[in-house]
């Protein structure tokens, strides 16, 4: 069975809401990209499926465009804090199935939780707190924070773990780290040209060698992140 577009509806087309947009139009979701500026919405109508200047805050405006169907709405609306609650309330009082709103501070972080809002993101904080651990290791390529202290991380290689294989590695056992999967450059030739292309190996087992190139992925506590990246250094 053919699986059916994420239905996705984007409000407030600023940097932020137009390349969530995009990203999700290119990925194959159904986008929906509503902004009052005319000229903003006629800029991305090409990238995505549907692409409408509106008030979000008027309730019949966002009705007929039925988001009440829609798998998720995300309000992106950025400093106007009055145009993002009572765009939310609008949302609720439309029983949207999943409100994902922007937070530019903790203030509105907390006015959007007393409304029910149960999917918040602080673009800003994320990326303050990657940079800050890029920072400080300098192996760490890409973090995601997750719930319970956890994190997604992907790092270089650390020069003590090339040429081991997993199971000399023992990341669990050694490091209580899990293993996502390991990102790998190869040589390819593309139109005649000599190219190094990135590829996942999905199911890496416990005689894969580590090279050079390679980016291993882990879900761990930050604690045994560094305790794994300052062993093998």
């Amino acid at each position: 069975m053919v699986k059916t577009p994420d239905k996705i509806a984007v409000i407030g087309l600023g940097q932020f809401g137009a390349a969530v947009a995009k990203n999700l139009a290119a990925r194959g979701a159904e986008v929906l990209a509503i902004d009052q500026d005319i000229e903003i919405v006629e800029s991305i109508k090409d990238e995505v499926a549907y692409a409408v200047a509106l008030d979000a805050t008027d309730i019949k405006a966002l009705a007929s465009q039925n988001v009440a169907d829609m798998d998720a709405v995300l309000v992106a609306i950025g400093e106007n804090i009055e145009g993002l609650l009572l765009t939310v309330v609008q949302l609720i009082e439309l029983k949207v199935k999943r409100i994902i709103a922007r937070a530019m501070n903790q203030q509105q972080k907390l006015i959007l939780e007393k409304l029910g809002v149960k999917d918040i993101i602080s673009p800003e904080d994320m990326i303050g707190s990657m940079i800050a651990e890029m920072l400080l290791n300098p192996n760490m390529k890409a973090y995601l924070p997750m719930p319970d202290s956890y994190e997604i991380v992907e790092i270089q290689a650390p020069r003590k773990t090339l040429k081991k294989t997993l199971k000399d590695i023992n990341l669990s056992g050694r490091y209580q780290l899990e293993l996502i999967t390991i990102k790998r450059k190869y040589e390819e030739y593309i139109d005649g040209r000599k190219k190094s292309i990135e590829h996942l190996i999905i199911r890496p087992n416990e005689e894969t060698t580590i090279e050079h190139s390679d980016v291993i992925v882990v879900l761990g506590k930050s604690d045994d992140v560094d305790k794994f990246v300052d062993t093998n250094m």
